[in-house]
């Protein structure tokens, strides 16, 4: 079994466009695939970029991390969410196993503020800015900026109309990261090599609507028609390369932590539980607003929400928050009735949704951290959360954060090349990167591990 494993992450890359819609025109990824395994891969719930690559390095589900998002509650204040850092993950990466191996990883989210590793490092989207240390060892960052001048961590303003910047940003961030992992391949010696890719997330939020031909927005002829296409085949060329640099005794994967679909609307979460009788205010400003800038009347408040992709839905429990009012066996009755009720909300025109509100305890083997009390998942992903309140109805067209034209999949990518036994592979799940990684390393992983390794599966299955 090689020793040498080169994982490629594409943020968000979409299974039906890499194996299916654009497959001919990427012939690096198609030819991966052709010599070795490869399927959909089920992310985590909620399927977003933190903790789902977390979760697939790991091989640790969120609720055993302790993240269930980009924030998360750090108490049980109202005082909001804070942001995810490195400092959070306490479950161990592979390369943190690693000991007696060198590895180099790139753009893992989160790894801001950069920890010690047996190697070399460069933090993820969530670094501040080039002015904060964002390498380890710290003197690499003086390369990295001499050689590449100021570095791309994000597309900072991807949610914006002016769509030319857009694309020419985007295009700029995933070629620069390429260049960066490339050079990193070239001149260091490693035997675990990681790089995340971010600049696929933000093409399909900023350009799902001008090449899906079922989204509602789209416009035939339009000249960003071909930008998604585009940007893939550039990915798909730089992908040439890094196997190129790796050499024919390295394992290559290329994963994604989840993929894309278009967005139809959004569920103005806040609205529905106030029109429930859930969330009481005492004022509001005017306008479109955030639920912190309005004054809650907390005493008379059962229960809110924050927006997203997803929506997390807390209970106002007497007790444990500050001026809760659900008394503690009171808990699940209320939980239940709002699993209820916004699994019934229907879609604009009265149509089922297909809406999934999950208890923590129900989706993850342990919880630990602060979870949310329920974690809801709106229309099978054709929905976001929208947190904010001034809307006319429950119902938006228009993303409270700026535009967006894409929503993420529970399914991303997953290849791993060469393998003998070759195919399409069903039932792959997110944690399974790790357990491949672990079963290729001789790893024997620490606590509630849950990935299984791919290969191991493959070759039992033969014999």
């Amino acid at each position: 079994m090689n020793k040498r494993v080169l994982v490629i992450g594409l943020d968000c890359a979409e299974p039906s466009l890499v194996f299916d819609k654009w497959a001919d025109q990427l012939p690096h990824l198609s030819g991966l695939r052709k010599e070795g395994i490869w399927g959909r891969l089920e992310s985590t719930i909620p399927p977003i970029t933190i903790p789902a690559w977390a979760s697939m390095m790991t091989g640790k589900l969120p609720g055993t991390l302790g993240i269930y998002g980009f924030r998360n509650r750090k108490d049980y204040s109202y005082d909001g969410l804070s942001f995810a850092t490195s400092l959070m993950l306490r479950e161990k990466p592979v390369w943190d196993y690693l000991k007696d191996k060198k590895s180099i990883v790139i753009g893992f989210p989160p790894s801001y503020p950069p920890k010690p590793i047996n190697g070399e490092l460069i933090t993820c989207f969530l670094t501040p800015g080039v002015d904060s240390n964002f390498t380890y060892p710290e003197d690499l960052k003086g390369e990295i900026l001499g050689r590449f001048g100021e570095y791309l961590f994000d597309v900072r303003n991807f949610r914006t109309n002016d769509k030319m910047w857009l694309r020419d940003e985007i295009f700029k961030l995933g070629k620069q990261r390429m260049e960066v992992a490339k050079y990193m391949m070239e001149t260091r010696d490693w035997d675990f090599f990681f790089v995340v890719e971010m600049g696929v997330d933000r093409l399909h939020h900023g350009f799902w609507k001008f090449f899906d031909k079922e989204h509602r927005k789209y416009e035939p002829g339009n000249p960003f028609e071909d930008t998604g296409i585009e940007y893939y085949k550039m990915i798909d060329s730089y992908i040439g390369e890094l196997i190129d640099v790796a050499g024919d005794d390295t394992m290559i994967m290329v994963v994604s932590d989840h993929g894309a679909k278009r967005m139809e609307g959004g569920i103005v979460i806040n609205r529905f539980l106030m029109d429930e009788g859930y969330l009481r205010l005492k004022s509001h400003p005017e306008g479109i607003y955030k639920l912190k800038d309005a004054e809650i009347d907390w005493e008379n408040t059962t229960a809110w929400a924050e927006g997203g992709y997803y929506s997390r839905v807390f209970i106002n429990v007497k007790g444990r928050e500050p001026n809760g009012r659900v008394l503690e066996e009171d808990y699940e009755k209320v939980r239940n009735e709002l699993i209820e009720k916004i699994e019934g909300i229907p879609d604009h025109n009265g149509n089922p949704m297909n809406t999934r509100a999950y208890r923590p305890e129900d989706i993850y083997p342990e919880v630990k951290g602060i979870p949310p009390d329920l974690i809801v998942i709106f229309g099978d992903l054709y929905w976001r959360a929208v947190g904010s309140l001034g809307f006319e109805s429950i119902y938006t067209f228009e993303n409270d954060t700026g535009p967006d034209d894409a929503n993420h999949a529970q399914h991303g990518i997953f290849i791993l090349s060469p393998h003998e036994k070759n195919g399409e592979r069903k039932g792959l799940h997110i944690t399974d990167v790790a357990g491949t990684l672990f079963d290729v390393y001789g790893i024997e992983p620490e606590g509630k591990f849950m990935g299984k390794s791919v290969i191991r599966e493959v070759e039992n299955e033969q014999e």
